[in-house]
């Protein structure tokens, strides 16, 4: 019989996880869990059961890494992390994009065991199980902690929205299709075109 995480294909409040009371997790707590093969999130001090990423996901992430490489690492101006790493937003907000980009000149962030503090850019890649909680409490918490600029990949509508902060609210600098550039930002220049992560 599958156990009460497996049964699970979607991100669920993880109300069955001994610990403290929901609303009140931190990253300590976060840290102690035992089931190191269940991924969780914590946001708003709520902790969350969240599923293993589908293939298509995946491929668009080693692309999206792939391209961010070429502009941020090799050029010399930051460092990029694949999901799964920690990021701890707040007291009471640890999670993990699937994306993460820290420019070097980012002296708002640490990285010790995991990254402490806003990242400059965060990118999401929906899945039909992922739709409300990026969009929502990720948008939200992303926003509240301060992370500079944040893209929203849909593999369905093959599509890139790119949320640039400002005065701590999010501002839509548009939906990026097909043959369209990825104005970021963050990563100076980048001259990667949408269709080029989805091929």
């Amino acid at each position: 019989m599958a156990s009460e995480e497996e049964r699970f294909p979607i991100i669920v409040r993880a109300d069955h996880i001994p610990g403290p009371k929901q609303g009140a997790w931190t990253y300590n707590h976060y840290a102690a869990l035992s089931n190191h093969r269940q991924r969780y999130e914590i946001i708003d001090g709520v902790l969350y059961m969240v599923p293993s990423p589908c293939g298509i996901h995946q491929r668009i992430s080693v692309r999206i890494g792939y391209y961010f490489f070429l502009h941020i690492e090799e050029r010399g101006f930051g460092i990029i992390y694949p999901a799964p790493f920690d990021v701890e937003l707040g007291p009471h907000t640890v999670v993990q994009p699937d994306m993460i980009v820290q420019m070097h000149n980012n002296n708002k962030v640490s990285v010790p065991s995991h990254m402490i503090g806003p990242p400059d850019l965060v990118v999401e890649i929906l899945e039909p199980h992922t739709v409300e909680h990026d969009r929502g409490r990720k948008y939200n918490a992303y926003a509240r902690g301060g992370v500079r600029e944040y893209w929203i990949v849909d593999p369905l509508a093959q599509s890139v929205e790119i949320y640039a902060l400002e005065t701590s609210i999010y501002h839509l600098l548009g939906v990026f299709r097909g043959e369209d550039f990825l104005p970021s930002w963050v990563i100076k220049d980048f001259t990667v075109r949408v269709e080029q992560l989805f091929i």
